[in-house]
C-alpha cells in the first residue's frame, strides 16, 4: 500500500527537525523540508511545530521578536547590544539559583539581557 502524503510529509518534517543541531525558525524548517518535498507549505510547518510544542517534544522561545525552536536545549539566553542590535546567545548550565525561588519543577528557561558591548 502506498504511503499517504500526510505520513510522508510528517516523516520529512521529523527528519528535518532532528537534523538541526542549533536553534531554528519556521522558515528554516520550511527550507530544509522543501529540499525533500516542495509541496510542504508554511501552514503545515506551523501546525507541526505547534503539535511538537504541545507534546513537549520541542521548545520555543522569543528571540529578536520572532519565535525560534530547539529540539536539544531547554534554555535560551541571549544578550542584546542596545546600540548595534547584535544578539549573542549563551548557555546557562546550572539552574540551582532558581530552585530556591520557584516551588516546582523547571522545564525550560528563557533569559534576555540587554546592555552595551564594551
Amino acid at each position: 500500500m502506498a504511503e499517504s502524503r500526510q505520513t510522508r510529509q510528517k516523516r520529512i518534517l521529523e527528519e528535518s527537525v532532528s537534523s538541526f543541531t542549533s536553534n531554528f525558525d519556521a522558515e528554516e524548517l520550511l527550507e530544509r523540508a522543501n529540499q525533500k518535498d516542495k509541496k510542504i507549505g508554511i501552514a503545515t510547518i506551523y501546525r507541526y511545530l505547534k503539535e511538537l510544542r504541545n507534546t513537549n517534544e520541542i521548545y520555543s522561545y522569543q528571540c529578536g521578536g520572532k519565535t525560534i525552536y530547539s529540539n536539544t536545549k531547554k534554555t535560551h539566553c541571549h544578550f542584546i547590544d542596545e546600540e548595534s542590535g547584535e544578539i549573542v546567545h549563551f548557555d546557562i548550565d546550572n539552574l540551582d539559583f532558581l530552585k530556591e525561588k520557584i516551588k516546582g519543577d523547571i522545564n525550560s528557561i528563557s533569559i534576555e539581557v540587554r546592555g552595551k558591548f564594551t
